[in-house]
């Protein structure tokens, strides 16, 4: 340290208070992490309707997934047991909390006439339905993680 260089003493004297304090960190008795609280946010969102939603979505191939934007967007589906039909599926999780407001889904389906598909509307009870099927899968998640 030099006295022409009151910044650098003062930095060097931050440094070493910070070094000191995570030192002093490496105890045995450190407190558990409580992996039930509302935010659990390491990859920007909530990891449990994270997790849910892609899940839930499992079934139908993924186009994009954004886990510090929370938003995952499938490809068009087509369910084996109704060819003429096909979905497309985006879910935005719109908080770093585990709540009911937190997540959206939309999606878009097509129906296939005269060998060409035509957008046809969605009803909002499968939105809901897949909305709802995702936060319960993400308070399981949650409750897996307490008790285990």
């Amino acid at each position: 340290m030099t006295a022409h260089n009151p910044t650098k003493a003062v930095r060097l004297i931050i440094a070493g208070t910070a070094l000191a304090a995570l030192a002093a960190c490496g105890g045995g008795d450190r407190p558990r992490a409580d992996l039930a609280a509302a935010q659990v946010t390491t990859i920007g969102v909530n990891s449990y309707l994270w997790r849910a939603s892609l899940e839930t979505l499992s079934f139908a191939p993924l186009l994009q997934t954004d886990s510090a934007g929370g938003v995952i967007v499938t490809d068009w589906y087509t369910n084996p047991q109704n060819p003429g039909e096909r979905v497309k599926m985006t879910v935005t999780i719109l908080d770093q909390d585990l709540r009911a407001d937190a997540v959206r889904v939309a999606a878009s389906r097509q129906v296939a006439q005269a060998g060409s598909w035509v957008d046809a509307p969605v009803q909002a009870a499968t939105v809901q339905k897949l909305e709802d099927i995702i936060l319960t899968r993400a308070r399981t998640l949650r409750r897996q993680a307490v008790s285990g």
